[in-house]
């Protein structure tokens, strides 16, 4: 007889938040208490907490199962994680995010949707998906990257001695396009490649920027090389997703990015929006 998947898992102890925890009521909040809760988190539940706060949006339309399974748990490790962060479980954690994210949906789902139905596989509908992901991450990054947070960070950039910018895998990418566009603004940059093993951290001084590139599971390379940015008195800057993201722990100024994926595969549609404007904005401010 297969388990019974709501069945308590044997290998997540009993931790429940007290009852005088009140549940977040907004995403932000949600991902807050994440970050405040993780290292005491059991290793289950800290696996729930890091897939949750890089995939809040799906929480709206999945079932505990999609959850869990996503995080690599069963379903009863993610409503006890639920219960841990102050829901009275994971129906509950599911209203509060669709409450946030209520409205209507783009006409375009339905022309994808045909399409999609016409040859799912296929080039065209690859496409399709992948620039349905894109959109969705663009309208995402409206709503996570704080208008003043966005500001502070091309005034920091305009007016500082250098500008390092850092990614790796993935995320080397936008930050190649990043330094790039900031040699054509007249921006000072580094970037920090890691090419053949050098390493460029000593040319790091106080009164330079960082620009930390790094999204879960996070490059240990580009947090070492933040760590070392905030320990030379380094003003970091992290473009980094909703997560668990270490760097938020260094005291980042940080902008948010979130990416849609589609059959795992991420396009970098809002991050490299989010660098080029971050680059043309820091230009603007440093030739005013």
């Amino acid at each position: 007889m297969p388990p019974d998947p709501t069945a308590p898992d044997p290998t997540v102890p009993d931790v429940t938040a007290p009852p005088a925890m009140a549940p977040p009521d907004t995403p932000a909040a949600l991902r807050d208490r994440l970050l405040a809760m993780s290292d005491s988190l059991p290793r289950r539940l800290r696996q729930c907490a890091e897939y949750v706060a890089a995939n809040l949006d799906r929480i709206a339309v999945s079932t505990v199962a999609d959850m869990a399974e996503g995080a690599g748990v069963q379903p009863s490790a993610m409503m006890r994680f639920a219960q841990a962060v102050g829901f009275s479980g994971y129906s509950e954690m599911q209203r509060m995010v669709r409450a946030a994210h209520a409205g209507p949906r783009p006409a375009y789902d339905a022309r994808l949707r045909s399409l999609r139905a016409r040859g799912a596989g296929s080039p065209p509908a690859l496409l399709a998906e992948f620039v349905d992901a894109g959109r969705h991450s663009l309208e995402a990054l409206l709503r996570s990257v704080e208008a003043g947070a966005l500001e502070r960070a091309a005034a920091a950039i305009a007016t500082a001695r250098l500008v390092h910018v850092v990614g790796m895998r993935r995320a080397f990418a936008p930050a190649a396009q990043l330094a790039y566009s900031f040699e054509k603004m007249g921006v000072p940059a580094l970037l920090h490649a890691g090419t053949a093993g050098l390493d460029a951290r000593a040319a790091i001084a106080p009164g330079d920027v960082v620009v930390a590139i790094s999204f879960a599971p996070y490059s240990s390379a580009t947090v070492e090389l933040a760590t070392a940015a905030v320990d030379a008195g380094a003003t970091l800057i992290a473009i980094t997703d909703d997560g668990l993201s270490p760097l938020r722990k260094l005291g980042a100024l940080v902008l948010a990015v979130n990416e849609s994926d589609y059959g795992d595969f991420r396009p970098l549609a809002a991050t490299m929006t989010l660098t080029l404007a971050l680059a043309v904005a820091a230009g603007s401010a440093r030739g005013g």
